[in-house]
């Protein structure tokens, strides 16, 4: 959603410098503000995940999928061990934590920072809040199914 703010200022700032300033005063009228232009999208995070069906054995596509996705998103932050960098380390975490408590605080960090007591006290011991990656549930639940074969699952 920033990104999408952003790109609508530099459209807007790209529009007074490429034409005259009655044009681009006409623009800007007719533009929505990066505050509206923000408003009018779709929200793609902030619903409660309370359910997820998890598949045996392991859906070996998604295992890779979610694995790029860690190799993109994750890897900066959090070891394949239960070494922990800024943030915990992933291993066993499929068998400390629910499948829904996981997609929860990948979809939904700042609810579950506000919310959950163990999310708040993970936040105690890293002193980093994690940040939303913007991952869709698709996503998520690929990383769940990496995770679970990171912990040994088949």
């Amino acid at each position: 959603m920033k990104l999408k703010i952003l790109m609508a200022s530099i459209l807007s700032i790209s529009l007074f410098a490429c034409t005259s300033r009655q044009e681009a005063e006409e623009a800007a009228k007719n533009s929505p503000s990066p505050v509206e232009a923000a408003a009018e999208q779709p929200e793609v995070h902030g619903t409660e995940v309370k359910e997820i069906a998890l598949t045996n054995p392991l859906n070996q596509e998604w295992v890779a999928n979610g694995e790029k996705i860690y190799d993109s998103k994750c890897l900066s932050c959090h070891k394949l061990t239960d070494e922990k960098l800024v943030g915990p380390g992933w291993k066993d975490v499929t068998k400390r934590r629910t499948p829904v408590w996981i997609m929860n605080m990948i979809l939904n960090v700042e609810m579950m920072l506000d919310e959950d007591p163990e999310a708040q006290l993970m936040l105690e011991q890293c002193l980093v809040r994690m940040p939303n990656q913007n991952l869709t549930e698709a996503d998520s639940r690929q990383v769940i199914e990496f995770m679970r074969h990171n912990d040994g699952e088949k």
